[in-house]
């Protein structure tokens, strides 16, 4: 009998002790789901400080490297050696990610990399064991097709589709294994591949102006930020009224140029999957540019990381770009189910022209009018719609500064 009582006792103990172990598990499980959505959502929770004394060290590391002769680039000489290029502040570091402004020869830029150290990137083993890079018998075909490669990798793009004549293959000159080695380690960032790519094909996207080693330069536009009323910092804007009303329209159109340019001009649709005021700054001339383009994808990209395993539509949101989930196979459409369209009028437009009450300087009917097709254009599912609703956008927004030039 006793030990009958004995047994029980142990299997109620048991029970009780499965039960406390899955509700463990279930309490932890819960906190880790919760600290992934957390730094998908705020990527930066988990950055590090940035800071001029670290940023200082990093340059100087670079130009180290490049005196030893490990790397190159057309700007190295600026920076390290005629002071051409001095550093001014740190901007940002995340995961990994260092961005840096300063001024080369008076003009203000942005060095960028996606990691701190040159030693980071995997080397290139083709220069292992061969002749002078450029001399006799270096493959230079060979270097081209691991080249084409790259990009293949990082951009979904095949080599006579990425045009790769701008990616300055063809490099000569003293240190050229320096400066083949640089490349090697910028074919690694697909935002230099990218940006390359884009130079001189897009007004909406920044040129890559030069680089030293695996640090690339940009030009400095200021960015936007959520803490601004207006988004981004406009002349005029931030006194209201009638100038507010003529900036916010001219970027307004201009995100639609974007989104117009984005989809039909390349041969390729290009999809921005993190769509927000940071990741955008605004020229004088009010053209939009895409200064952040870390989670822009060319349309074979953008299915390759679309398609994936799911259990619903949930698992198959990619940021900004979303696909469907067919419960069939478990497994995420390739085909993206909303649009760049979508999402900037949802982010950035609805937030100058979601209330009637906005922008007085217009009249009452044309903002009801603006409020309805932003409206509808964030509106999820409305994808067969969108070449109309992007049409009748440009229409009333063109209306509204032909109304504010009639007016002054």
């Amino acid at each position: 009998m006793a030990r009958a009582r004995a047994a029980g006792s142990r299997g109620r103990l048991g029970r009780c002790g499965r039960g406390a172990l899955l509700v463990c598990v279930a309490w932890t499980a819960g906190w880790v789901l919760a600290a992934a959505l957390l730094l998908r959502a705020h990527p930066g929770v988990l950055s590090e400080r940035c800071t001029d004394e670290k940023s200082r060290r990093i340059l100087t590391a670079l130009c180290q490297d490049y005196r030893g002769g490990a790397l190159g680039g057309d700007l190295c000489e600026d920076l390290c050696v005629a002071g051409q290029l001095r550093y001014r502040r740190c901007l940002y570091y995340e995961r990994g990610k260092k961005v840096l402004q300063a001024d080369w020869r008076g003009r203000p830029v942005v060095l960028k990399s996606k990691e701190e150290a040159f030693s980071s990137f995997p080397p290139l083993g083709l220069l292992d064991g061969q002749p002078e890079a450029g001399g006799p018998g270096f493959p230079e075909a060979e270097l081209l097709l691991l080249a084409a490669g790259e990009v293949k990798s990082a951009l979904g793009l095949e080599l006579a589709e990425g045009g790769l004549g701008r990616l300055d293959l063809g490099r000569r000159g003293p240190r050229l294994r320096g400066q083949l080695a640089s490349l090697w380690a910028l074919l690694q960032q697909e935002e230099f591949v990218l940006l390359s790519l884009l130079r001189g094909r897009s007004p909406h996207a920044p040129p890559v102006l030069g680089s030293c080693g695996h640090f690339y330069a940009v030009e400095h536009l200021a960015a936007g930020s959520p803490r601004l009323r207006a988004l981004f910092p406009l002349d005029g804007a931030a006194r209201g009224g009638r100038a507010q009303a003529r900036a916010l329209s001219g970027v307004a159109l201009s995100f639609l140029d974007m989104v117009r340019h984005f989809e039909h001009d390349f041969s390729h649709r290009l999809h921005l999957c993190d769509v927000k005021p940071e990741n955008f700054a605004i020229r004088s001339d009010f053209t939009v540019v895409a200064i952040d383009v870390d989670m822009a994808f060319f349309e074979p990209k953008m299915r390759e990381i679309l398609e994936q395993n799911c259990t619903g539509d949930e698992d198959c949101n990619f940021f900004d770009c979303f696909s469907k989930c067919d419960l069939r196979v478990h497994r995420c459409g390739a085909q993206r189910t909303n649009s760049n369209l979508q999402v900037v009028c949802d982010k950035i437009l609805r937030h100058w022209f979601s209330s009637p009450r906005r922008s007085p300087a217009v009249s009452a009917q044309l903002r009801r009018q603006l409020r309805a097709a932003v409206l509808e254009c964030a509106a999820p599912g409305a994808q067969d719609a969108a070449p109309r609703v992007l049409a009748k956008l440009r229409r009333l927004l063109q209306a509204a500064l032909r109304e504010l030039q009639e007016d002054e």
